[in-house]
């Protein structure tokens, strides 16, 4: 009734379909996980949106000069005065601090010259 060839071709279509089910079912997964992580960035992208108009409005010039007028007494702000701006030359220089140097030799190349370390350049 049933031949041999029979019997494996109906073997291969079975295997042939579970292997495209896998398939199918492991595409619609990742395309799931896609569609999330897309869902996600959208979210994360109208915070970014929503946190820069917030800073926007947060430092506009007449709410800050708004700001100080009102805490003048607590701040103790005055405008920066032209003499008050240094240049570069009239700040002081950090002091060095060298370390002594050591009494023994250092040894290795600091002693003869000739780097001990072997590659393979051609030329020593």
């Amino acid at each position: 009734m049933f031949r041999t060839t029979d019997i494996v071709l109906i073997a291969v279509m079975v295997s042939a379909a579970a292997f495209t089910y896998k398939t199918k079912h492991e595409a619609e997964n990742q395309l799931a996980e896609l569609r999330k992580v897309e869902s996600q960035l959208r979210l994360e992208q109208e915070t970014i949106d929503l946190l820069k108009a917030d800073w926007s409005v947060l430092t506009q010039p007449a709410r800050l000069q708004q700001l100080a007028e009102i805490y003048q007494e607590e701040l103790k702000l005055a405008p920066v005065e032209p003499q008050q701006i240094a240049t570069p030359a009239e700040l002081p220089a950090p002091p060095v601090e060298m370390e002594a140097s050591p009494s023994k030799p250092l040894g290795g190349m600091a002693d003869t010259g000739a780097d001990g370390v072997v590659t393979g350049s051609t030329t020593q």
